[in-house]
């Protein structure tokens, strides 16, 4: 007896079982990438995947909340004043990368609002073009993996807010 070939079905992450459980439709992504430094970058292929959709989750921490969550496209910049004053902090700072992991449970490119609420509840804030654009991609959890979800789903099962955190 020969076995079937399951094609190039990717395994669930641990945020895809959540988004499933959730009932919260989402598309896989897999990502390319290589090491610049200590840390892992996504090689987008922009013939297929629109930079701006693409969301990193910056985790900084203030004076009186904590760790607290920003979720922006990869190709913005964070004002970190904004997120401050939103938060109900007069000022963060990033969470060292020597304290993500244990900050998180994720490291430096695997950091994702859904698994960091899961696990944490952590303030998560979105910026205001994420509501616009509709459907965005985060990091699934593993470095190189993404999942496409509505906004507005995600920031509801994350308790996430829409603010302006662009520079």
């Amino acid at each position: 007896m020969s076995k079937k070939k399951k094609g190039k079905r990717l395994h669930k992450t641990l945020v895809e079982q959540i988004l499933d459980k959730n009932k919260i439709a989402y598309k896989q992504f897999e990502f390319a990438t290589h090491t610049k430094g200590d840390v892992a970058q996504l090689e987008v292929d922009h013939a297929s995947v629109d930079e701006h959709h693409i969301y990193k989750t910056l985790v900084l921490s203030g004076p009186t909340t904590g760790p607290v969550v920003g979720v922006l496209p990869i190709d913005e910049h964070l004002d970190e004043k904004k997120l401050a004053k939103v938060s109900g902090n007069k000022k963060v700072d990033m969470v060292p990368l020597k304290d993500l992991v244990k900050t998180t449970g994720y490291e430096h490119g695997a950091n994702t609002p859904v698994g960091i609420w899961e696990k944490n509840h952590f303030p998560i804030y979105f910026d205001n073009t994420a509501q616009e654009q509709g459907e965005i991609l985060v990091s699934s959890g593993q470095i190189g993996r993404s999942v496409e979800v509505n906004a507005t789903d995600l920031a509801t099962l994350v308790h996430g807010t829409f603010t302006d955190l662009l520079e």
